[in-house]
């Protein structure tokens, strides 16, 4: 004969892991549009005050990752598209014309529309006064002049100055220059 000790088993409680996973699967899900906005602040309410594993399963069934063959797959054709993305890049960057690192000199080469900079490039996305390149301690500094079409370096806008080297892809508006060494 078993006491009444014997016979009661005490709820399952959550752990505060299992409670976060859920969370975790909420806002993944709210993220991507699973779940409208309403419904996720809902869910969340009730995962926060669920007591059993079971409550927190059904406020999730709906939203379950994918499976280990799913995941598996997915991130083999996200590799391929970041090659691929790698490719095209490393494709356009050989067709792009060089652009000489200036000797060095007493003042920095200046580039824009103006005839009287020391590179002149006529296009329509070209400042007069676009950008300079100076020889600074050693490196070479490629700083915007306040153009309006902007400059960047490797994709990446430049605000102020920028340090730059043989190899960088640099861009005076829509003009497309890889910086050669001599």
């Amino acid at each position: 004969m078993t006491s009444a000790f014997e016979s009661y088993t005490p709820p399952v409680r959550l752990s505060d892991a299992e409670r976060d996973r859920a969370l975790g699967l909420l806002r993944e899900g709210a993220a991507q549009g699973k779940l409208s906005h309403d419904t996720f602040l809902r869910r969340m309410e009730l995962a926060l005050v669920a007591r059993r594993p079971d409550e927190l399963a059904a406020l999730t069934a709906d939203l379950q990752t994918e499976g280990r063959w799913s995941k598996r797959l997915f991130g083999a054709v996200e590799r391929a598209s970041a090659f691929h993305v790698r490719l095209r890049r490393a494709w356009q960057a050989e067709r792009l014309p060089k652009l000489l690192l200036p000797e060095p000199g007493p003042h920095p080469l200046r580039i824009g529309r103006d005839p009287a900079n020391g590179l002149r490039l006529s296009h329509e996305t070209v400042s007069r006064l676009h950008a300079e390149l100076a020889l600074q301690n050693g490196m070479w500094v490629l700083r915007d002049l306040g153009s309006t079409n902007g400059t960047s370096v490797n994709g990446r806008r430049v605000t102020g100055a920028v340090v730059v080297q043989a190899g960088d892809m640099v861009a005076f508006g829509r003009m497309s220059f890889r910086l050669s060494g001599r």
